[in-house]
């Protein structure tokens, strides 16, 4: 059966599994909105109007993070595209798996300055995986199960379909390929068997080593591989930020998070190992710090599937190419072979005590004051209410950390945020796409009073469809994160990071028809979560904090992670 471009698109969608869509419409891609009103429902296809394109892309990215499934938003030409483009980014350096169909004018005016023209392939050609512009409606299908196959292997990225209006209003016979085979894409899965060897040799005989898993760790689903390799080695253990919940945050070996927010015993073990064993990580400067300085003396492991990631930002004494989950088992096969050889793994009892030690000279703190909200305190009570279960997105700044220190996370997949690119206003639309994706489960977006107001018109799609996201919003009247910054790098000039004058969040909320509470004192801080997390629907729970607090420790940008700063 014939059928235009726009159907295909649709039916393409059905035979790639895909049930929800974020978008907003326009222009160039109204004959797919219009095939979506008449065939959406026998497709099993929901789509989510949102109220902004970056939504559409934020949205689409949570339900990625939140299920390791493919995400897509479907956004028009021109503006639609450009304001995507912060999604598409964010996507990009986080390694997010996503297909994004844009809009484009009618292949016969593109390049003429036609009316909402842009040239999305060549804005986005540096922050997708890959991206296509469609100029042949027998292109179409193949091209979006390639879209697919590509965004969703190797190291997973967004890739971008550019569909002139033509494209979509062109019939032909609907045929949707099976298989894709593409030449010269071929992520490499296994890793050498030489240099495993010599990496398990290498974890064998470290006296002092620590594990330091990232977010590959989670796009390979490698989370019982290097729990094993943890327990067999008797590996101090750490997350990045985009790596919590590959390891369980309440495991013995467990050391939290690492970097320029990390535990100070975290970060004196990294800065102390005589092997660094990084799976899915990649070195990133707010890990590293100084990196001159970064972990001197030690020998370092690399495992990531991304070839060019290995020896970018520091050496590497044992590169190993190749998909996390797999290269873990290897591991763990070989380290099997060479202790059943006779080798011995080295005593480790001396290392353990050591970070023991610096664990407790120096464990995360916060000082009561009187009646006024700590936001380290909101978190704290979040976790004990919740029994660290919930998924939790969170925007970017102060509250952003104070999560990732503290809510310890147990489970993959349960937290979510903006960690490569650092896009204010990811937490609320994110946590729109996860829950969404897992509507049983309870999904909490943390966010600021600064990234908040950058995305509350998305309240409006949470009352529309009924998506029962809790708002924790953190409002403390300050860019906090900036603040702090200028008050501890910048004698304390608040240049222009003061934002007091905001709305009344709850009026807001109400007035979008969506519940709200508030909390001022420290003795209303847990009936008032506990009273909107048990709210059926969408809640906005506002809790009005301290205002100058700080997120410690804090690691100077530039320092070495010795430099750390206690409180």
């Amino acid at each position: 059966m014939k059928m235009r471009g726009a159907r295909i698109l649709l039916e393409s969608l059905r035979c790639e599994g895909v049930k929800h869509v974020f978008g907003y419409p326009g222009g160039a891609v109204l004959h797919i909105y219009d095939e979506l009103v008449k065939h959406a429902e026998e497709l099993g296809i929901t789509h989510y109007l949102v109220r902004h394109e970056q939504a559409s892309l934020f949205g689409a990215a949570g339900y990625a993070q939140a299920t390791g499934k493919t995400g897509v938003a479907l956004v028009t030409s021109g503006p639609g595209g450009t304001n995507a483009v912060t999604g598409i980014a964010n996507a990009f350096m986080d390694s997010l798996p996503l297909v994004v169909f844009t809009g484009q004018v009618p292949t016969h005016l593109i390049g003429n300055d036609a009316f909402q023209e842009a040239d999305l392939t060549g804005i986005t050609r540096s922050c997708t995986k890959h991206n296509y512009l469609v100029k042949h409606v027998e292109e179409l299908a193949p091209t979006i199960k390639e879209a697919f196959h590509v965004a969703s292997t190797g190291r997973p990225g967004p890739v971008l379909v550019d569909l002139p209006k033509d494209m979509t209003a062109q019939e032909i016979e609907f045929s949707y390929p099976e298989t894709i085979e593409i030449r010269s894409y071929k992520p490499q899965i296994f890793g050498e068997p030489k240099a495993v060897r010599k990496a398990v040799k290498a974890m064998i005989q470290a006296e002092r080593p620590v594990l330091y898993i990232g977010g590959g760790a989670h796009a390979a689903g490698a989370y019982e591989e290097v729990r094993q390799l943890a327990e067999k080695l008797n590996l101090p253990t750490t997350c990045t930020l985009m790596g919590l919940g590959a390891f369980p945050a309440s495991h013995p070996l467990s050391l939290g998070m690492l970097g320029m927010h990390g535990g100070y015993w975290t970060n004196m073990a990294v800065n102390n190992c005589d092997l660094l064993i990084s799976i899915g990580a990649r070195f990133d400067d707010r890990v590293t710090g100084k990196i001159s300085e970064f972990a001197r003396g030690a020998k370092f492991i690399h495992v990531d599937i991304d070839a060019s990631c290995i020896g970018k930002n520091v050496r590497c004494d044992y590169p190993v190419v190749g998909d996390a989950k797999t290269v873990a088992q290897q591991m763990l096969k070989e380290l099997e072979e060479q202790l059943g050889g006779g080798a011995r793994i080295a005593a480790k009892d001396a290392w353990h005590e050591q970070i023991a030690a610096w664990k407790k000279q120096h464990p995360f703190w916060w000082k009561e004051e009187g009646d006024v909200i700590k936001p380290q305190y909101v978190i704290h009570e979040l976790h004990r209410i919740t029994k660290g279960q919930a998924v939790v997105s969170a925007d970017v700044g102060q509250h952003q950390m104070w999560t990732a220190q503290l809510y310890g996370f147990d489970a993959p997949k349960n937290w979510l945020n903006s960690g490569g690119l650092g896009a204010m206003g990811y937490g609320f639309p994110a946590a729109v796409g996860a829950a969404v994706a897992r509507p049983d489960d309870l999904c909490v977006a943390v966010v600021g009073d600064g990234g908040f107001q950058m995305v509350l018109n998305e309240l409006a799609t949470v009352k529309q469809y009924n998506i029962p996201v809790k708002i924790l919003l953190i409002n403390n009247g300050f860019l906090g994160m900036v603040r702090q910054w200028q008050e501890q790098f910048y004698e304390h000039r608040y240049s222009h990071s003061n934002i007091e004058v905001q709305p009344d969040f709850v009026k807001l909320a109400d007035s979008y028809g969506v519940t709200a509470f508030r909390a001022t004192k420290m003795n209303e801080v847990t009936h008032t979560l506990e009273k909107g997390l048990n709210t059926p629907g969408p809640v906005l729970i506002e809790m009005k904090v301290a205002r100058e607090e700080n997120v410690f420790p804090i690691v100077p940008a530039g320092a070495a992670l010795k430099d750390m700063i206690l409180q």
